[in-house]
């Protein structure tokens, strides 16, 4: 279920609902307050009132208006009401928060006077403990509301992405590009993700699960947008508590994909290529070539081997550019990229190797599902999307014998699909788990859009060149 998913009516009768209710709870604060009842129901100049009334700065209107810190200011002076009408204990901010603003309704329209502006209401004198107490508690408030709407640290633990992205990128993605979900396990610790810090121990409790809302987002996955995920195919957690991957997008919902000869094809067009997009390579020396020419070229996973006709050399994964620098050594003999024997098959490949006798460079065509799809069941269907209808759509009692789809027992001839799906790769095309193995990514699987690096370590450098100064501040393409 998605926020998205209601009609214009129901969300237009969602915001002004809500901006009813919060106007009358105004109405009644600011007559109390000495204010004209009626401002509450006036767009904008309700919020400078309210302003003037807990006490704060008046340009914090235009706070309200900033990304990411009109969160806080609109919860500082949120509280800062409460606080002007003497309801200010740990359970009034608590119900004040969840439940606002059908809680604020209820303080305004109860037996509470207004005491003065919040910022003049002299602190109550509090021990070292209560202090450290709720700045504990603020920070975890904090952290947790920054992580779970805005934005949230990740750090790439393998090569998959490389070199757009090395191991040891820390990174930020971005929530609200594609918009937050909301939690499905709610009984968590906070700032954890399946497991206790340290331990084998479960950081949630999984007898509540919740219906999963996504709320409105600055925009929609596209083609070769870089996105982090729930890894689909990990059954032992619930959805919003698996393993994160990081892939990119090269095909959305309806496109059909294809890959020739390890060049990917999106509706018969070859698609965009990432600029550091990784090959295998065969390069054949008879000569040792030293490590460090490796790395001077970001050359990072190479291994000595016998290649076709007993030739001696190494296999590597590497860039276009990166190759065509090696070659130029007087001890190369060639260089050349190596891709899969199209007439072998791949056993693992998805989505069946016995009806689609692909690999990882000869792959497809096959279309990635929409919400609205219909398909005619059969062996093929059956065989190209079965594992999707049965393990992503949220369908009661799915049953595949051989090329019937039955669902809570009743035989269905066509099915309609209800989510939209996306097929991901990494940028590192010989050395990455993605959609050519697991399969098609639902949207209510996506996480965030990765949107900058802010940290890299390179932990096979020495203790002074372990950050990579050149990585800090990146963006993501």
């Amino acid at each position: 279920m998605y926020l998205n998913d209601f009609s214009l009516t129901t969300v237009l009768i969602i915001v002004i609902g809500w901006y009813l209710l919060q106007s009358m709870a105004y109405y009644k604060f600011f007559t109390k307050a000495g204010q004209k009842g009626w401002i509450g129901f006036v767009p904008f100049y309700n919020y400078y009132i309210h302003i003037q009334i807990v006490g704060r700065p008046s340009y914090w209107v235009l706070l309200l208006f900033v990304p990411i810190i009109n969160f806080f200011v609109a919860l500082t002076i949120h509280l800062d009401l409460l606080k002007s009408f003497k309801r200010y204990s740990y359970l009034d901010q608590f119900l004040g928060v969840v439940l606002a603003p059908f809680y604020m309704m209820y303080v305004a329209y109860g037996p509470t006077q207004y005491v003065g502006k919040a910022t003049e209401i002299p602190k109550t004198i509090k021990g070292p403990a209560k202090e450290w107490f709720e700045a504990i508690v603020f920070a975890f408030f904090a952290a947790t509301i920054i992580r779970w709407a805005f934005m949230e640290a990740y750090v790439i633990p393998t090569p998959s992405m490389e070199r757009s992205l090395l191991v040891g990128d820390f990174l930020f993605v971005s929530k609200m590009e594609y918009g937050p979900r909301s939690p499905k396990t709610p009984l968590q610790l906070p700032l954890t993700h399946a497991k206790v810090w340290g331990t084998e121990l479960p950081s949630y409790l999984s007898f509540l699960e919740l219906p999963q809302l996504r709320f409105p987002s600055l925009g929609k996955v596209e083609r070769n947008d870089v996105v982090v995920f729930n890894y689909p195919p990990e059954f032992e957690y619930p959805r919003d508590l698996r393993p994160h991957y990081i892939k990119r997008c090269i095909a959305i919902s309806g496109d059909v994909l294809e890959v020739r000869a390890g060049q990917a094809y999106v509706n018969n067009q070859p698609s965009d290529n990432p600029e550091l997009m990784q090959m295998r390579y065969f390069v054949e020396t008879d000569q040792t070539i030293r490590d460090r020419i490796f790395s001077d070229l970001d050359i990072w996973e190479y291994h000595q081997t016998i290649g076709a006709n007993n030739k001696t050399g190494y296999l590597i994964l590497t860039t276009e550019t990166s190759a065509n620098k090696l070659a130029e050594l007087d001890f190369i003999k060639s260089i050349e990229k190596t891709l899969e024997n199209e007439a072998r098959v791949e056993s693992r490949i998805f989505p069946n190797a016995d009806f689609y006798p692909w690999n990882a460079d000869f792959y497809g065509p096959l279309t990635v599902p929409y919400k609205g799809m219909t398909i005619h069941v059969n062996d093929s269907s059956i065989a190209m999307y079965g594992s999707t209808i049965m393990n992503y759509e949220d369908q009661d009692a799915v049953e595949i014998i051989k090329d019937q789809l039955l669902i809570s027992g009743k035989l269905v001839t066509d099915y309609t699909f209800t989510k939209d799906y996306y097929f991901m790769m990494g940028d590192n095309r010989h050395n990455s788990l993605d959609s050519r193995y697991f399969g098609f990514v639902s949207e209510d699987f996506i996480v965030g859009e990765a949107s900058f690096i802010w940290l890299s370590l390179d932990d096979r450098a020495d203790f002074l060149d372990k950050i990579r100064w050149n990585r800090i501040f990146k963006l993501i393409h």
